[in-house]
């Protein structure tokens, strides 16, 4: 048994009675090949929610200050997150995203960069829509709809992927491709929230 399931078992065993999580939309997740799971991003809990709620092993990308200790660095790789440099292209991190997603493996992001400071969605950054356009990954919309308080029900939605066919033929920009994905993410919150 990897650290990645055993965290991921003890993380779930703690945080779905806490917060009362539900989760819809499994069905949409595709059992194989490039995922490209992106989600709005609410708390600093998002990444484990997210982590435990989807049902294959997700790599996120964390800010690189999370790796700066050798302590810190072995943690967050055993949990596979990879870093990231933040406000400035990271050229590695990209790299290291679209090989992950050509090895069939699922790659979560949060569009945002950010958590949003009135729970409110926000602008997606580019970096979505280039990982998007630059693979034949699923795109996976996520929604995750609080408040985080304990006992009160937290709802985790999966949506259908995103269709990025006429985006990829038609070589849309990363801006546009990042566009249609937090759009999708609007509509499952709009849909699912109370």
């Amino acid at each position: 048994m990897t650290f990645y399931t055993i965290a991921k078992t003890a993380v779930k065993t703690i945080l779905t009675p806490a917060y009362r999580i539900h989760v819809t939309g499994l069905e949409h997740f595709p059992k194989e090949g490039g995922v490209l799971l992106c989600s709005n991003h609410i708390d600093n809990l998002d990444p484990p929610v997210v982590g435990i709620t989807a049902n294959r092993p997700v790599r996120f990308m964390a800010k690189e200050e999370l790796f700066k200790t050798k302590w810190a660095g072995k943690l967050m790789r055993g949990l596979n997150a990879f870093p990231v440099k933040r406000g400035m292209s990271d050229r590695e991190a990209l790299r290291n995203g679209l090989r992950m997603l050509k090895d069939g493996e699922v790659l979560g992001l949060f569009p945002e960069g950010t958590r949003s400071k009135d729970g409110k969605l926000g602008k997606g950054l580019a970096g979505a829509g280039f990982f998007a356009l630059r693979t034949d990954a699923a795109v996976v919309p996520c929604a995750v709809i609080g408040p985080y308080k304990i006992g009160r029900k937290l709802h985790v939605v999966y949506g259908p992927p995103v269709d990025m066919a006429p985006l990829r033929e038609r070589k849309a920009s990363a801006e546009e491709a990042t566009e249609a994905i937090m759009q999708a993410i609007g509509k499952l919150i709009k849909e699912h929230s109370a």
